[in-house]
């Protein structure tokens, strides 16, 4: 008899294994093993004819926390990410609540908000550049009707960083709309009607039944734009190329432009290092302690 139950045991376990097996080879080519090697290479030095590579520890990463300008691409991303995440987290609820409302087109209504979204990065940027040209572009088109001057959107450090900002607003609140509203889809109509019987009204109605039974939703999305805050390089490729004076420069461009254009690898090894540590910090705090707090089952 045990030796039956150990035979099935078994069978099970290499079932699962087997199940298991195909996302952990893909685990393991594509997310541990480049991190792995990623972390090795920011242990050793920049390899040139003169000096070929060494190990060197952590001085990478000492070279990284003296240097002004990571710094300063720290705080670029750090207020992108502040305004962009709770401005498209926003938005995309407002859109999602109205395009889920009884309205009339309420099908083209759900798709003008989503058209954003499908559109490439790069075609994207290329239009929002027709609209941020100074003297041609359609802000200042509009703004000449009522004489405001002509205005470089792009190209002064204090309106460049906000211009990219605008431009991920607007193609990430469609993207973020698509979840709240299959969240909404799923919320049971005697929820509504009971809180019609009672005489509630419809800002009482959202805040304390629809909001809270969206939390997860919210955490999701919270999660996926905290994500696309440090990947975003496309638009700046286009718009701004980090400029000018590094004042629109983010994380994911500046690790591009280390080893890429300054072929320092080593170097863009150890920001993408402190990247991954940061992420997965801030994930694992909002699904640990966050999640417990935003599930009602």
């Amino acid at each position: 008899m045990s030796a039956h139950v150990n035979l099935e045991r078994r069978r099970q376990a290499i079932y699962g294994w087997l199940l298991l097996s195909p996302a952990a080879v893909l685990l393991t080519v594509f997310a541990f093993y480049p991190s792995i090697a990623t972390l090795w290479s920011s242990l050793f030095s920049r390899n040139t004819r003169r000096n070929p590579t060494e190990f060197i520890g952590t001085e990478n990463y000492a070279d990284l926390f003296a240097d002004p300008t990571f710094w300063l691409v720290v705080k670029n991303n750090l207020f992108y990410a502040g305004v962009t995440i709770p401005m498209s987290i926003g938005i995309a609820l407002a859109m999602a609540l109205w395009a889920n409302s009884k309205i009339s087109a309420r099908g083209f209504v759900r798709t003008a908000y989503f058209t954003p979204t499908v559109l490439p990065m790069i075609a994207a940027a290329n239009l929002w550049l027709f609209f941020y040209t100074p003297g041609l572009g359609v802000l200042d088109q509009i703004g000449s009707v009522f004489g405001l001057p002509s205005v470089n959107w792009l190209g002064q450090p204090e309106t460049a960083l906000w211009a990219i900002i605008i431009v991920t607003i607007w193609k990430e609140a469609g993207f973020f709309m698509i979840f709240y509203l299959a969240a909404l889809q799923t919320i049971p109509e005697d929820l509504k009607e009971a809180a019609d019987i009672e005489g509630t009204s419809r800002w009482t109605y959202t805040r304390r039944i629809v909001l809270p039974l969206l939390m997860p939703t919210t955490l999701f999305i919270a999660v996926n734009a905290m994500i696309n805050s440090v990947k975003l390089i496309d638009h700046l490729f286009i718009l701004t190329k980090g400029g000018p004076s590094d004042a629109s420069k983010l994380i994911l461009y500046y690790i591009w432009e280390m080893a890429f254009a300054f072929f320092d690898a080593p170097h863009a090894a150890a920001i993408t290092i402190l990247v991954i540590a940061v992420l997965g910090i801030v994930a694992a705090v909002q699904f640990l302690y966050l999640d417990k707090r935003t599930h009602y089952q």
